[in-house]
């Protein structure tokens, strides 16, 4: 809707909801974090529960059970399937702040001044924009790394199923 046909209250209330917008799109960023927080503790936690049945002084009568090995062969399947929707999470999360980011953009048209425009021309120009492009691609790849074990123990656990 243009300034004309609203009327004239058009330029408080666009700037009314630029705040609100940015509020929201802060709020996506914490609550991307929290996710983040989460995994990497659920992910811990997992790692203490399957210690707790490789140790022979929890379980003696366990080791080197089938039942052993099916444990650990789900607790690790259980992990990967966790850093599998984690790793989706990251990708939703990104894409909402990419959307929230361009309809900040377009706002924006209609201000004086057009402030992430003009912080993302200042960090391409920085040299250290690789730097913080690549800090910011290893959010999607720390999924990845700590699935690594957690699918090492799911091959070996079922290696020892079927000997």
């Amino acid at each position: 809707m243009d300034r004309q046909s609203y009327g004239e209250n058009y330029q408080s209330h666009l700037l009314e909801q630029y705040k609100l917008y940015i509020e929201m799109a802060d709020r996506i960023s914490s609550r991307r974090v929290q996710m983040n927080r989460f995994y990497i503790s659920l992910l811990s936690g997992l790692i203490a529960i399957i210690s707790v049945f490789v140790n022979t002084d929890f379980f003696p009568k366990l080791q080197g059970t089938k039942l052993q090995y099916i444990t650990l062969f789900l607790l690790g399947l259980l992990a990967l399937i966790f850093c599998w929707v984690w790793h989706s999470n990251i990708h939703s999360y990104k894409q909402l702040n990419s959307a929230k980011f361009k309809v900040i953009s377009e706002i924006e048209k209609h201000m004086p001044l057009s402030i992430y425009k003009i912080e993302w021309e200042i960090l391409k120009k920085d040299r250290e924009y690789k730097v913080y492009m690549e800090q910011t691609l290893v959010e999607k790849y720390v999924p990845f790394l700590l699935a690594i074990p957690y699918l090492i123990l799911s091959i070996y656990s079922l290696i020892a199923l079927m000997r």
